[in-house]
């Protein structure tokens, strides 16, 4: 296999992957009553809707901010910037302007990322300074890892609302 094909299958192999965990979350939420969305069943206390809000903003801390270096507006945007609060939501967000969003950052990731070699290092000056920068495949797989682990939450929250289980 040459290099730059192995290059090109382990960035799209993350990029596919994400995709589909977005999908999954989408399909999770889909359905839902405004009270589900917005209502906890768990001791933690998040909100399906949060969670959802809190996807947009830590695809978008760890590609904009994080590999590109781009200066953002409330990196924090989800804990009502506080990098330690909790998840938070306003009357004005909903579902379908979040869901877009999320796919919003999804596009962006792919344009951004997509063919570049997953040992580039991030971008410093935005999240990151000199000397802390991941690589673009570290990134990747933790946004994955986030989208998978968040996909499982909503299982449960999604079977406690309405019993609705399975991918």
């Amino acid at each position: 296999m040459k290099p730059d094909r192995e290059l090109a299958d382990t960035i799209e192999s993350h990029l596919q992957n994400l995709e589909h965990f977005r999908d999954i979350i989408a399909s999770k939420l889909s359905g839902l009553s405004e009270a589900d969305l917005r209502s906890s069943r768990l001791p933690s206390g998040w909100t399906p809707l949060e969670l959802l809000k809190h996807l947009v903003f830590m695809e978008r801390r760890w590609i904009r901010w994080g590999f590109v270096g781009e200066q953002v507006e409330h990196p924090w945007g989800d804990s009502a910037d506080d990098p330690d609060g909790r998840w938070t939501v306003t009357p004005d967000d909903s579902l379908p302007g979040l869901l877009a969003q999320l796919r919003a950052g999804g596009e962006f990731t792919r344009q951004v990322v997509g063919g570049r070699d997953p040992a580039e290092i991030a971008s410093a000056g935005g999240r990151f300074g000199t000397d802390d920068r991941p690589t673009l495949n570290w990134i990747l797989f933790h946004v994955l890892q986030e989208y998978a682990r968040h996909a499982g939450h909503l299982d449960v929250a999604r079977e406690l609302a309405d019993g609705a289980t399975g991918e």
